[in-house]
């Protein structure tokens, strides 16, 4: 499989926007599956910033959420992920950091 020019490059740093609504069950979900991801696959080329929307609703306002979690991707790239983001290998994918398959 030939690398996509789109996505980044594995030495990129990468900055997260979590929109999350306090204690929720898939907001806690969201959370532990993107600290996991960045600190298994990002270690020490990424930032995470969680805002709850239940503390700070400016921000939701501000980003345009209509639903959370949201996982806004800022850098290298932009991206917006809606939901738990349960699939790790889907995140993975979205993130362009799943492994390559052998053809």
């Amino acid at each position: 499989m030939s690398p996509n020019p789109s996505l980044p490059k594995n030495d990129c740093f990468y900055r997260f926007r979590l929109f999350v609504a306090g204690g929720e069950v898939n907001s806690e979900k969201a959370r532990a599956v993107l600290f996991h991801v960045a600190e298994t696959y990002l270690s020490g080329r990424h930032e995470i910033i969680v805002v709850d929307v239940m503390q700070d609703y400016q921000a939701a306002l501000a980003y345009q959420i209509v639903a959370v979690p949201t996982l806004r991707v800022e850098s290298p790239f932009e991206r917006v992920i809606v939901g738990s983001l349960c699939n790790e290998q889907a995140l993975l994918a979205a993130l362009g950091l799943a492994p390559e398959r052998s053809p």
